[in-house]
């Protein structure tokens, strides 16, 4: 057995916090992905708004977006916000886009809030394979609501998410508590 210097195997403290979640390379790696990057029928995000919002965990359309439960949540009530066209980057959004998708992530954050009351939330977009767009042809900004202490041992050790409600009740009460109109804020 060796007496090696542990952090030189396990890495030396820098301050930082890391979650190792070695079980996601399978979807890293491609599985279940589309393989055509084009519009239609391979795009998940293209073939969602065909079919009903409970086959496909819609929980609002807009008139140039659309919010999606995550098929793959990093936790319950991960969201995924849409533009209905079929564009890989956000330069590429018109302008009316843009402003649908900024006011439709707000409009989620506040859905999630109000359902699921989480401490805080992770927003982002994922330009491109390199930096881990699983679809990466058609732009999807991420809202991931968080909790203090929702990432555990379980991913990790016992290759286990614990979600502790279904997508289709979590899109049922996402829906349900979506505002009619939303009063936009100046």
């Amino acid at each position: 057995m060796s007496h090696e210097d542990p952090s030189r195997l396990t890495g030396v403290p820098d301050g930082y916090q890391r979650l190792w979640t070695p079980h996601r390379m399978v979807y890293i790696n491609g599985e279940g992905k589309p393989k055509d990057a084009g519009a239609g029928e391979q795009c998940p995000f293209c073939r969602a708004p065909r079919h009903e919002d409970e086959e496909s965990l819609i929980v609002h359309r807009g008139e140039h977006a659309f919010v999606v439960l995550n098929l793959f949540p990093y936790n319950s009530g991960h969201l995924l916000v849409c533009p209905y066209r079929h564009v890989a980057d956000y330069t590429d959004l018109n302008a009316a886009e843009t402003r649908e998708v900024a006011e439709l992530t707000q409009t989620a954050m506040r859905v999630v809030r109000r359902v699921s009351n989480p401490a805080g939330f992770n927003l982002g977009m994922n330009q491109g394979e390199v930096a881990g767009a699983g679809i990466a042809a058609h732009l999807h900004q991420h809202v991931v609501p968080r909790w203090q202490g929702d990432a555990n041992f379980l991913p990790i050790v016992g290759q286990t998410k614990a979600l502790p409600i279904l997508l289709a009740d979590t899109r049922r009460m996402f829906a349900e508590a979506w505002p009619e109109t939303e009063a936009r804020e100046c």
